[in-house]
């Protein structure tokens, strides 16, 4: 028992840890070299990119990257006094959570969420039995569905995610399905009516997301983040090998990652420069970037 419990402390609110490094977790890797979906110790690294400099890094040990948003736009904002007015970021990142967080502290998300691509597909815009698809009356609270019986109002639900934060839910309900004749194209529970659930303020903030996204600057914005964190991953991994870290806990391995982004931002400062020089075009290159990296190895020497 004494065990358990220690193992137990140990582990804390992660869902795994190695034997070797606490703080790691065991998480699916992109290079599977046994393509059979092993797990390994590993930390989710998040990276903030401005034209392939690296402006931010931070270390996780979820390995979803839903959960990691706000505390690294979090630490953004620690590290340089300010916060950025514009995020672009994929479909990891678009909870109902994370667009609360950055709409209600003044910051553009120009973040996708899991269905926007699908949404618009013609085979699901044009099924009337799904959810999207039903008339709602925002004036009475009800949904129509496409047999024009009402769907009423019958409660609302709070579901609590992993991460703890709570969402509403409403449930509507037809009055009778039994002798619909659309009944089995519009659901297949054995129950005599369909019962339907909506999270009304998790669709606004998906349909005020993609007036941002289908935007003159969304699309610009979508545009370039393929070619602005993913590229600065591949230089990282596989122009200059840095697949593993060295180092063990978080710390060190924050630190270690620092001093990499370090050298990224020097090699791209220094190409930069010497494309300018061909070129006879003076420039003063981003330093501001260097100096923080620089300060956390200055504080993780001191501690060792």
């Amino acid at each position: 028992m004494r065990e358990d419990e220690e193992k137990l402390e140990t582990l804390g609110e992660k869902n795994s840890f190695s034997k070797t490094d606490p703080d790691a977790t065991f998480m699916r890797m992109k290079e599977d070299a046994m393509n059979n979906g092993q797990t390994k110790p590993g930390y989710n690294v998040q990276i903030a990119t401005e034209n392939q400099f690296i402006t931010n890094y931070d270390i996780f040990w979820r390995p979803t990257d839903q959960g990691t948003l706000i505390p690294f736009l979090d630490s953004f904002q620690a590290r340089y006094g300010k916060q950025n007015g514009e995020v672009c970021a994929d479909s990891g990142y678009g909870s109902e959570q994370n667009y609360e967080y950055m709409f209600g502290n003044g910051i553009a998300p120009y973040v996708k969420y899991n269905m926007f691509h699908a949404e618009d597909k013609r085979k699901r815009r044009q099924t009337p039995f799904l959810i999207q698809n039903l008339h709602y009356n925002e004036t009475d609270d009800y949904f129509v569905c496409p047999m024009g019986q009402h769907m009423e109002h019958i409660g609302d639900v709070t579901v609590k995610s992993d991460l703890g934060y709570e969402s509403t839910v409403s449930r509507y309900s037809a009055r009778d399905c039994s002798g619909c004749p659309l009944r089995g194209k519009c659901y297949k529970a054995a129950a005599d009516r369909r019962i339907i659930e909506v999270n009304h303020k998790n669709n606004a903030y998906r349909r005020k997301a993609k007036e941002l996204l289908t935007s003159e600057r969304g699309i610009h914005h979508r545009s370039n983040r393929p070619i602005e964190p993913e590229a600065v991953f591949g230089i990282i991994k596989f122009n200059h090998g840095f697949k593993r870290f060295h180092l063990k806990s978080n710390e060190k391995v924050k630190t270690e990652f620092g001093l990499v982004a370090l050298a990224h931002n020097i090699r791209k400062c220094i190409a930069i420069n010497q494309q300018n020089m061909e070129k006879n075009i003076k420039t003063d290159a981003p330093k501001r970037f260097y100096i923080h990296l620089t300060w956390d190895w200055i504080r993780f020497s001191e501690a060792c």
